[in-house]
């Protein structure tokens, strides 16, 4: 019986009407299953912007006679105060005081920075305008502090690797090692490497390594007259002097692991194939995997050249180590 009225109260009204009726009942349902047990029934502000922009443009008599849960004159009080609060966002200003840095010169402002711990805020901010980017030097400072970088004297602390990669260039390592020739003779090996470009610079042998001084005693006198400080390492303690370390390392499994040293002129020639596969093609982690003169080469980009790779195999020391290079 109920269902027959309410379809006859359905058909003097319009399609419109009829719409609008069935999405207030749905959102009515919908709002009634989230708030089962609840007790009394409480609409959010969200809730109450779907009818209030529903059903205003409505005639108030045909509201009336729809089951809502609330009287038609609290939809019109919903209606205003979405209206009021609509207005009231439009006309408020999007961001108090002045305009937000653009992302770009935030970020611009961030690496240097973090590039130059030295810098304070107005070093930075002459910088920018040295770039012809023109930003107040309040600015710089608000967006180190937003961003939690700390200030110059506090950043210009220099860890021990970068104080070593800042002077690498001028910085060389030297080291013995020692190996054993076939007929029982003990040969010291002296070498020099740079630690910019890892490049070995010097090479030298002998039975003694005092012999490369000049005799023991004048070692003191040598390297007093030429500056140099003497500063005693520890005993295996490889990090103090890594460089050299790792070069050395590379000799013995690279070279002195792999082949028996007949003498002194065998030994000379094996270290000199070493050197000049160690300078001019293995490549070096501490330098991105490229080899002391010269870089990495561009990455092939030509789809045909990667799928017709022709690489070609050249051997060194008699076949201990292995060169690879692409066909001519």
């Amino acid at each position: 019986m109920v269902n027959a009225f309410a379809t006859l109260r359905l058909l003097p009204m319009t399609d419109r009407d009829q719409d609008a009726e069935i999405l207030a009942l749905r959102h009515q349902i919908t709002v009634l299953e989230r708030q089962l047990g609840t007790g009394k029934v409480r609409f959010t502000p969200r809730d109450r912007a779907f009818p209030a922009a529903l059903l205003y443009r409505l005639p108030l008599d045909v509201v009336r006679r729809w089951r809502l849960l609330v009287r038609p004159d609290t939809v019109l009080r919903w209606h205003r105060d979405l209206v009021r609060r609509r207005h009231a966002l439009a006309s408020r200003p999007k961001r108090p005081g002045r305009p937000r840095t653009v992302r770009p010169v935030r970020a611009l402002v961030l690496r240097l920075a973090r590039e130059n711990p030295s810098w304070g805020y107005r070093r930075v901010h002459g910088e920018l305008l040295v770039l012809g980017v023109k930003v107040a030097a309040s600015t710089v400072w608000e967006i180190l502090t937003e961003t939690g970088v700390d200030p110059a004297p506090e950043r210009s602390f220099s860890p021990w690797a970068d104080f070593l990669r800042s002077q690498a260039e001028a910085l060389p390592a030297c080291g013995f090692f020692g190996t054993v020739t076939l007929s029982g003779v003990r040969m010291y090996v002296l070498t020099v490497i740079e630690h910019a470009n890892r490049r070995i610079r010097g090479l030298g042998y002998d039975r003694t390594p005092d012999r490369f001084l000049g005799g023991a005693g004048r070692k003191d006198t040598v390297l007093a007259d030429a500056g140099i400080e003497v500063v005693l390492g520890g005993v295996r303690i490889p990090r103090m002097n890594s460089i050299m370390e790792r070069c050395v390392q590379t000799r013995r499994r690279e070279l002195l692991d792999w082949t028996l040293i007949w003498n002194q002129r065998h030994l000379l020639h094996a270290l000199r194939e070493v050197r000049r596969f160690y300078n001019g093609h293995r490549p070096h982690q501490g330098i991105a995997n490229a080899a002391p003169p010269r870089p990495l080469p561009a990455p092939l980009a030509d789809p045909e050249k990667i799928t017709r790779l022709d690489i070609r195999r050249h051997e060194q020391v008699g076949g201990i180590r292995h060169e690879y290079r692409h066909a001519a």
